[in-house]
């Protein structure tokens, strides 16, 4: 009996954690806690959103928008959707990574479903004008989904404000657990579930809950935006100090994205005459991370496609290194990394020559 009754208060404990970190999740985006749904991560936050929109509406309505910078996780999405007859346009973006309203509204047809457009880029920072995007999709009556994984935590995200109807977001990019993830779907919606089983999630996500992972989220979510203001403010001096320095000390050097419009801790920086593996690989040696492109295809060698598709060269974007900077980082660091940095690019140009 002491074994059952322990059980059953263990039972009702994890699952008022679980509808607490819902309610944290909620509050930070401004939505209802019925409106999210927690996943193993972003990637499938993206999948469900996107697959789960299109097969829902496949006898109707079989075409949607993105754009050619998107994470992996939505491009291969989109190319997966098209190989079973959904119709796909990718949007260019201009030379900082912002997309066309003009194109947008422009691509928008009789039979899209849904926009999915990223918060903001991944590797090159630069944030999308999501709240226009929402009201052209909100006036045509499409749906729109957004991939916030980079900007929860770094922006404040209104979901009504915004006009989002579904938006996706990853935990450990806010400084909580790895492998958990939630997806909000605004209330009416109907969606189809990619996972069959049980009828967790409301019977839209089938499997057993991570119930410290959804704690953690919810945990992490709640301190982010209640120390926004200062974190925001300390990433962007640092990230400005860290851009002006490199651009006086080492010569023949190009930011990626937009100088102002991007996320506050980003830095993505161009070094002619530089291979970004033999770059990363020094720092290494140094004790500093950073990473060539996108941190989910730091195995890839081949050029950014975000970098190609702002209009940059093979060898420039083969030069690049993306600098994220967080909350432990100060001055001194940036000022280590520069330092390095300057020897280490005028060491790699020499062997060049």
């Amino acid at each position: 009996m002491a074994m059952l009754l322990l059980c059953i208060v263990n039972g009702r404990e994890t699952k008022r954690a679980v509808h607490l970190a819902r309610e944290k999740v909620a509050k930070a985006i401004n939505c209802k806690a019925k409106e999210i749904y927690f996943t193993s991560c972003g990637s499938e936050s993206d999948n469900l959103a996107i697959k789960g929109i299109c097969y829902k509406n496949r006898e109707r309505k079989n075409h949607i928008i993105t754009t050619k910078i998107e994470h992996p996780a939505v491009l291969h999405t989109c190319e997966s959707l098209e190989k079973q007859g959904v119709e796909v346009t990718y949007l260019n973006v201009d030379e900082k990574g912002c997309i066309s309203l003009y194109e947008l509204e422009n691509a928008i047809k009789e039979n899209t479903i849904l926009i999915s457009i990223m918060s903001a880029n991944n590797e090159i920072g630069t944030i999308e004008p999501i709240k226009e995007i929402g009201k052209i999709a909100k006036a045509h009556k499409v749906l729109f989904h957004t991939d916030s994984v980079q900007a929860i935590g770094n922006l404040k995200i209104d979901v009504e404000e915004m006009n989002i109807d579904l938006l996706s977001m990853s935990a450990h990019k806010f400084y909580g657990p790895k492998g958990v993830g939630a997806l909000y779907v605004r209330e009416g919606i109907e969606f189809e579930k990619l996972q069959d089983g049980g009828h967790q999630e409301r019977d839209k996500r089938a499997g057993t809950e991570n119930v410290a992972g959804i704690v953690g989220l919810g945990e992490a979510i709640e301190l982010a935006y209640k120390n926004y203001e200062g974190y925001k403010d300390k990433l962007k001096n640092l990230r400005d100090y860290y851009i002006t320095q490199v651009e006086e000390k080492i010569p023949n050097v190009s930011l990626n994205g937009d100088r102002i419009n991007r996320l506050p801790g980003n830095a993505n920086i161009s070094f002619e005459g530089v291979i970004s593996e033999e770059l990363l690989y020094k720092l290494d040696e140094k004790g500093i991370c950073a990473s060539g492109g996108s941190a989910c295809s730091t195995a890839n060698t081949s050029p950014s496609h975000v970098l190609m598709a702002i209009g940059a060269n093979s060898k420039r974007a083969k030069g690049a290194l993306r600098v994220t900077l967080g909350m432990q980082n100060t001055k001194e660091d940036v000022d280590y990394l520069v330092e390095n940095l300057v020897q280490i690019v005028s060491e790699l140009r020499e062997n060049e020559t």
